[in-house]
């Protein structure tokens, strides 16, 4: 059965506080509901599975012989993450003995004092789950972030950015948005479940990450797509899963904030992805699965700060805005000359601005309220009459969005400096293929024969000799590559004679992108 009053089911009241509690002597759960622990551990689960959903995504965006690196590199940067986290990260953004307004101290090194008490974020849950669900944020966070690396960047750099960045970027950010001394946070801002240190860091870091480590070459971007949408409209499902954990879970429990979080997060979803496959359509006349996945990821972005701030009504509202804004974001990288091949400025950095300043307009009090805790502690925003709040909206936007890419864009020169950790794979590798360069293994290997020994010829009547009789001009199966191998000028046209796109590719169906780039 529940309980009728505002606040935690139990007051904490146990021995030993400052280091967490003494379970040798109570019992540490008896202050929490178990069914609100159990909601927190699945929805820690949810959140895990969007990992390997944005490895899928950025696999299916890039070309085969990249794929499986992506994957690599997603999965990889959870490791990075889990240690960093427990090591020092966790400490870093939460611990509430730092008072800085900036960043935590170590107190809670490798977890110390993190056990049974009331965690930071809510007094429905424990420190110690509180962290375990913190984590996940952040390799999502990191996950989204090693996108940057996409058909040209080594892997091993890549890891040693991710370590740093976490701590000097993202630790930083989300202890202004959530710890109780945070800047953000004592200013009253609103930030349900990491508009700042998620997307906009992450938006933000990867554009940086993408600068230093230069565009793509152009002459390799011939006929670019692409490669499996399939997979890309895996990846979509998964990180839509694990949003409903992401979203829903920082109500930190099984209650009516954490439904409004999920149904919140929808709505915008659906209404983004509806939007982006309509503006799609105007330009090609033809629906876009591509561009239903990119409308959809925007819209869960951009619900991510505001989901628990915001009635319904408004996240159709803030879907719509979404779709459209972030439909012409993906123009902005022609503009500024930055490959970031996988939109994740667009899709992560200008949606979680969007829905951070939602918050500022329809913040709702009684929406904040539904958790149980929270009840008339904050205000609404302009529909409640509360103009503040949307220049403390803007502030923080202005001050997460300059922070991350400066110090993101510092980062990745120092790590390209350093002997042995340069940023970017020769040209040679990124011809060949991130698969082949940086891993001993092939998300489609049998693609890789192909290319490799039979250079999609024909085969002939008599057999072939020992030696390689196909010149190995020709071994690529475009005839530019080939010709750039030979030390040629390629042609401007593909092998089949079709004018061929620039970086980013027909990724959102629009045909004028390579005009823009050279614009």
């Amino acid at each position: 059965m529940s309980y009728s009053w505002v606040g935690s089911p139990a007051q904490f009241n146990g021995t030993n506080e400052f280091e967490g509690g003494d379970s040798n002597t109570e019992n540490l759960n008896q202050w929490y509901q178990s069914g609100d622990q159990a909601y927190i551990i699945i929805a820690s689960a949810m959140v895990l599975i969007m990992v390997p959903g944005l490895g899928f995504l950025y696999s299916g965006l890039a070309r085969r012989k990249s794929a499986l690196s992506l994957i690599w590199a997603c999965m990889a940067s959870c490791s990075v993450i889990t240690f960093q986290w427990y090591f020092w990260g966790y400490s870093l953004a939460f611990s509430q003995y730092g008072k800085s307004g900036f960043i935590g101290d170590l107190s809670k090194f490798g977890l110390r004092k993190t056990l049974g008490a009331p965690s930071p974020g809510s007094p429905l849950i424990p420190d110690l789950l509180y962290a375990f669900y913190q984590m996940q944020f952040c390799a999502v966070t990191a996950a989204i972030v090693v996108g940057a690396v996409a058909e040209r960047g080594r892997l091993i750099p890549m890891m040693v950015f991710i370590f740093c960045w976490a701590t000097i970027v993202y630790c930083p950010i989300a202890y202004w948005a959530w710890n109780v001394n945070g800047w953000f946070f004592k200013w009253g801002g609103l930030d349900y479940a990491g508009g700042g240190p998620v997307e906009i860091g992450s938006g933000m870091s990867a554009l940086a990450y993408s600068m230093i480590l230069g565009r793509r070459q152009e002459k390799m971007m011939l006929n670019f797509r692409p490669h499996n949408v399939s997979l890309i409209t895996l990846g979509t499902i998964l990180l839509w899963f694990g949003w409903l954990g992401f979203n829903g879970g920082s109500a930190f429990g099984a209650n009516l904030r954490a439904t409004m979080a999920c149904w919140n997060s929808n709505l915008t979803a659906m209404f983004a992805a509806a939007t982006w496959v309509l503006l799609d359509w105007r330009l090609a006349r033809k629906w876009s699965m591509v561009g239903w996945c990119s409308g959809c990821i925007s819209g869960l972005v951009a619900a991510t700060p505001a989901s628990g701030y915001i009635p319904p009504w408004a996240s159709v509202v803030l879907g719509i805005t979404t779709g459209v804004v972030c439909n012409f974001a993906t123009k902005i990288k022609f503009w500024i000359k930055i490959d970031d091949a996988l939109d994740v400025f667009a899709e992560h950095g200008v949606a979680g601005m969007i829905g951070l300043l939602f918050n500022g307009i329809f913040g709702a009090a009684y929406i904040i309220g539904l958790d149980g805790v929270n009840t008339g502690l904050f205000p609404g925003g302009w529909i409640e009459h509360n103009y503040k709040q949307l220049y403390i909206q803007f502030a923080y936007v202005v001050a997460a969005t300059a922070y991350a890419f400066v110090v993101s864009a510092i980062l990745a020169f120092a790590i390209d400096k350093i002997p042995g950790l340069h940023l970017r794979a020769s040209e040679e590798a990124e011809l060949l293929g991130m698969d082949d360069d940086q891993l001993g293994e092939f998300a489609y290997d049998y693609v890789e024969v192909r290319r490799d020994y039979l250079a999609w010829t024909p085969a002939k009547n008599e057999p072939i000799s020992a030696e390689h009789s196909i010149p190995q001009g020709e071994r690529h199966g475009i005839t530019q590559h080939s010709q750039m191998l030979e030390g040629k000028e390629p042609s401007e046209s593909s092998a089949d004679g079709t004018a061929h796109t620039g970086i980013g590719g027909d990724r959102h169906g629009v045909a004028t992108e390579k005009a823009e780039l050279q614009s």
